[in-house]
C-alpha cells in the first residue's frame, strides 16, 4: 500500500511505517496517515481531500484518534485488518447583498466558524433554518459554530458542553440574550445574514477565511464531497 505521511514530525515515524511493508510516497497515496492530534487530521483532509485518512497518535490531544497503540494499527492496516467509513462536509459559500459570491467555496470537515471581526465589537446577525426556523430579530454576539458530530468534540463542545452523533449542530458564541443551540438535520440549508461587521467565517483550521460585511449572506449547507476515514478492527 502506497501511504503518504502528513504532520510536523512525519519523518520521525517513517521508519516504523516502512517496517510494516507500507510504501511512504510524496504523490498519489491510497491512504493518508495523519500523525499528530485531531487538529492535523482535520488539516489532513485539506491537504489530501477524499483520500482515505489514518491516524496515528503523537499529540495528547487526539479524541478522535483509536485506542490501539500506532504499532498495533499499522499491523492491522498492513494485514488488510480495516475498514473504511465516509463522514460528510459542509459546504461554505457567501455573497453580497446583491448576490454576487463573496470569496471562493469551502469545504468543512469539522465546523464552519462565523466570528465577529473586531473583538472590541459584536457582530450582528440573523439565522435562518430552511423549513425549520428563522430568528425573529437579529443575534448579538461573537458568532455562531455550525458543526458536524465528528467537529462536535471541539469548538461546538467548549460552547454547549454537549456533543451529537447525528445531524448538524448549531452553537451561538457569546450572544448578549439567551440563544440555546439546536440540531438540525444533516441536509439542512443554513443561512446567516450579517446585519453589521465586520465579520469573518472559517471553514475547520484551514488557513483561507471568506471577509463578511453588513448585508453579506452566508449559506451552509451539506456537500457532495465527503471526508474517508480509516477505521482498524
Amino acid at each position: 500500500m502506497k501511504v503518504a505521511i502528513f504532520g510536523e514530525e512525519s519523518k520521525t515515524i517513517k521508519p516504523l511505517v516502512e517496517s510494516y511493508g507500507l510504501t511512504v510516497v510524496e504523490k498519489d497515496p491510497e491512504v493518508v496517515i495523519s500523525y499528530g492530534g485531531d487538529g492535523t487530521f482535520i488539516l489532513s483532509e485539506y491537504h489530501f481531500p477524499g483520500v482515505p485518512k489514518l491516524i496515528l497518535k503523537r499529540s495528547k490531544n487526539c479524541k478522535l484518534c483509536a485506542l490501539f497503540p500506532n504499532e498495533e494499527i499499522l499491523k492491522k492496516i498492513a494485514s488488510g485488518s480495516y475498514k473504511i467509513n465516509e463522514v460528510y462536509k459542509l459546504e461554505i459559500s457567501a455573497k453580497n447583498k446583491v448576490g454576487d459570491k463573496v470569496g471562493e467555496t469551502m469545504y468543512a470537515m469539522a465546523d464552519a466558524i462565523v466570528h465577529n471581526g473586531d473583538p472590541r465589537h459584536c457582530t450582528r446577525y440573523t439565522v435562518e433554518v430552511k423549513d425549520f426556523f428563522s430568528s425573529q430579530k437579529e443575534i448579538v454576539g461573537d458568532g455562531l459554530i455550525i458543526a458536524t458530530p465528528l467537529g462536535s468534540t471541539g469548538y461546538y463542545r467548549s460552547i454547549t458542553d454537549s456533543i451529537f452523533n447525528v445531524g448538524v449542530g448549531i452553537a451561538f458564541n457569546n450572544s448578549t440574550e439567551q440563544a440555546d443551540h439546536m440540531i438540525v438535520k444533516e441536509d439542512s440549508e443554513i443561512n446567516i445574514k450579517i446585519t453589521r461587521g465586520p465579520a469573518f467565517v472559517y471553514a475547520d483550521n484551514q488557513p483561507e477565511f471568506i471577509s463578511l460585511n453588513e448585508g453579506d449572506a452566508v449559506h451552509i449547507k451539506r456537500s457532495p464531497q465527503c471526508a474517508r476515514v480509516v477505521l482498524v478492527l
